[in-house]
């Protein structure tokens, strides 16, 4: 899928390699997107990658001495949700990041990288307009400011040139009258592409709306700002009727598709009713739930090192990586997935592949810590990292408590999906040794059975968990 692949060991590094770049080079940091239009041809101007995934200080949330709220590019989506600013203060991006893919697609997907992928389905990209981001790009050449709603140009295009790197992502701190909500419409619970989504930015005084913002997207081809709406509520009380008038002009700026997955006038109705429940929702919370499951382990934010220099995998060279505690060196996988790797390569064939497109969660595995898909994950991302496949699970031969808990449930049926739900389920326990259902609904969200054995499989979690509290029971306290 490509020639060459660089991991960085700082900035400087990627951008010397990106200078002078006319599009064959291309930065990565989840990838879960890119992965997916290289294998598909999408992209076959881009032929090197390099990787910025493990340059230290690049994972940061935090508030920086001008006020604003900084957000580094390797900020993950689960970093966000787990972000005790964001979820107090800009509650919008927390739910909005929390909606996108499934916990193994948030622990690799950035919310950069989610802006510059650059579809109008995102679902960062809405509350991000709605409360006046602003990005900061850097090139060999220098560094320049782009608010984000002067940064689309089109469907999936943008303004960043081959050689610039998103280094920084910021907006003003939302005051503390400042309400706001993520609301997005999808085909299913989980793992779904937004039919529509709408956020809402609202500053309030004295019970009547100081500033109202209102960015769209899946209604156009860039997420837009419903403006008539905005006008329409600054200096009214938030009242019903109030509100049902906005949703209906929020509705005439949406200017949608019929596709595959609706038609025009159906996205039109769902502005109205998207926004009308925006407005309504208290702090954005609707369906948030307090204690998100993010199958990180316990290390959240706390990104492994990476090489101590910029290290190039091509044809030839190898890649070496520890995998259930032993060491493994392979060569000539520069260009495949750590999917393929693991099947091909190391003979680990227990990670399955499903639908290879990070929709089915058969290829769960651990990479250093945290739960991923694997066919979504770039095989020279395993140099010098830890992982776990459902081949460690087991200790010294005897089985993991949640591989004995699925064989006593009867969870396994054709089995094929069995180790990608057995890895996720094994990580929730490490995360919340004792969840409850919804948690462990939460955690295989990812995962879908082909089988229906959905109920089982949630049982026998549930019984792992309790056998966990029989076997210490001092761990309720």
């Amino acid at each position: 899928m490509w020639d060459r692949y660089y991991s960085a060991a700082s900035l400087e590094e990627a951008l010397g390699l990106l200078a002078g770049n006319e599009g064959r080079l291309r930065v990565v940091a989840g990838a879960t997107d890119l992965v997916l239009e290289l294998e598909r041809g999408q992209r076959p101007e881009v032929r090197d990658l390099v990787d910025i995934s493990r340059v230290p200080g690049l994972d940061r949330i935090g508030l920086g001495d001008d006020g604003w709220v900084h957000l580094g590019p390797l900020v993950t989506h689960n970093q966000c949700v787990a972000s005790p600013l964001l979820v107090q203060r800009a509650s919008a991006l927390a739910h909005a990041c929390w909606q996108v893919g499934a916990p193994q697609i948030r622990n690799r997907g950035t919310v950069c990288g989610n802006l510059v992928t650059a579809s109008p389905a995102n679902d960062a990209i809405p509350p991000l307009l709605a409360f006046g981001a602003v990005l900061r790009l850097r090139s060999a050449r220098g560094e320049r400011l782009v608010p984000l709603d002067r940064f689309y140009t089109g469907v999936r295009q943008t303004v960043l040139t081959p050689d610039e790197i998103v280094v920084d992502l910021s907006f003003p701190l939302p005051s503390a009258e400042t309400r706001s909500a993520f609301i997005k419409l999808g085909l299913r619970r989980a793992q779904a592409i937004s039919v529509v989504n709408a956020a809402v930015v609202l500053e309030l005084q004295d019970g009547e709306v100081r500033q109202a913002r209102i960015a769209l997207g899946s209604v156009a081809p860039t997420v837009i700002r419903a403006q008539r709406a905005e006008e329409y509520l600054a200096g009214r009380p938030l009242t019903a009727e109030a509100m049902a008038q906005a949703a209906d002009l929020a509705a005439l700026a949406a200017s949608p598709i019929d596709d595959l997955r609706a038609t025009a006038e159906y996205r039109r109705e769902m502005v109205r009713v998207c926004v009308r429940r925006a407005l309504q929702t208290d702090e954005g919370r609707a369906g948030f739930p307090d204690r998100p499951v993010l199958l990180s382990g316990r290390g959240i934010g706390q990104r492994p090192s990476g090489p101590a220099s910029m290290v190039g995998h091509g044809r030839g060279q190898l890649i070496r990586t520890t995998i259930n505690g032993q060491r493994f060196e392979f060569r000539d996988a520069h260009d495949k997935t750590l999917l393929r790797l693991l099947r091909e390569d190391a003979g680990l064939t227990g990670t399955k592949e499903g639908c290879d497109e990070g929709e089915c969660g058969a290829c769960t595995v651990f990479l250093d810590g945290a739960a991923v898909m694997a066919c979504l994950v770039p095989a020279p991302r395993a140099h010098e990292a830890d992982i776990v496949t459902v081949e460690g699970l087991a200790r010294h031969g005897v089985p993991h408590p949640l591989q004995t808990a699925f064989v006593e449930q009867a969870a396994v049926q054709c089995g094929y999906c069995t180790p990608g739900f057995l890895m996720a389920g094994a990580k929730l326990l490490e995360e919340r040794p004792h969840p409850d259902r919804d948690e462990i609904a939460q955690a295989v969200a990812g995962n879908l059975c082909r089988c229906t054995g959905y109920y089982s499989i949630l049982s026998a979690i549930e019984q792992a968990a309790q056998q966990a509290v029989v076997d210490d029971p001092g761990a309720r306290g």
